[in-house]
């Protein structure tokens, strides 16, 4: 009996990862809530975020990259997530995952995971 595919074989590797990425991230800087936490961002820095945030993504879904930035809670420090941030998040998140066609399980999978995240993100 074969092991079921990882996550990331599931959503398509690191290409559909990236392209997500890519799609999300301009998403939640016109967001009126979110937008706050990219402004007087540096196009470098973005760049640079989007990629960690690949990689991310990519190692928490059993893909082979290794992230290298700091852990959630050191991210998010001192930048006040609020629960109506993290819920516009979670909603860019699942409409963006639906416009690519994701199948509805491996939605589920991603946004688990995500909410994974949330304690450590959002300030409390």
């Amino acid at each position: 009996m074969s092991e079921p595919a990882s996550l990331y074989t599931r959503l398509g590797g690191y290409d559909a990862i990236s392209a997500v990425v890519e799609a999300l991230l301009p998403r939640m800087q016109a967001d009126p809530v979110l937008g706050r936490f990219w402004q007087n961002r540096g196009e470098d820095g973005i760049r640079r975020e989007k990629q960690l945030l690949v990689d991310f993504l990519c190692e928490n879904a059993g893909g082979p990259l290794y992230y290298t930035g700091r852990d959630m809670v050191i991210s998010h420090v001192g930048m006040g997530v609020t629960e109506a941030d993290w819920k516009a998040l979670v909603g860019h998140i699942a409409d963006t995952l639906n416009s690519f066609g994701v199948p509805e399980q491996e939605c589920s999978d991603v946004l688990a995971f995500i909410d994974s995240t949330k304690a450590d993100i959002v300030a409390t």
